[in-house]
């Protein structure tokens, strides 16, 4: 099954959540933080405004940091995805 995003959205997939701090602590399940960085492996079409089609600034395979609470969350085949805005997506990391 495949994920196509409408519009000005991106399926992100989620990196893995750090284990451990810098120091060599090893974080309980409720003290890891939610990844604000993720792999886009799907793109929408973009949207029109004034007639005029806005392109998307991402790309499948880009390496992105998006907002802390943005999207939507969705499990497929066992794989769990997030569902944004383009505009929820902060940065592009080269």
């Amino acid at each position: 099954m495949k994920l196509s995003p409408l519009g000005e959205r991106v399926v992100l997939k989620e990196s893995a959540v750090e284990e451990t701090t810098k120091s060599g602590i090893i974080l309980a399940g409720q003290a890891k933080e939610k990844p604000q960085y993720a792999e886009v492996v799907a793109v929408g079409p973009g949207i029109i405004v004034d007639g005029q089609k806005v392109p998307m600034e991402v790309k499948v395979g880009d390496k992105v940091i998006y907002s802390k609470y943005a999207g939507m969350e969705v499990k497929l085949e066992d794989e769990e995805f997030i569902v944004v805005k383009q505009s929820d997506i902060l940065a592009i990391v080269e």
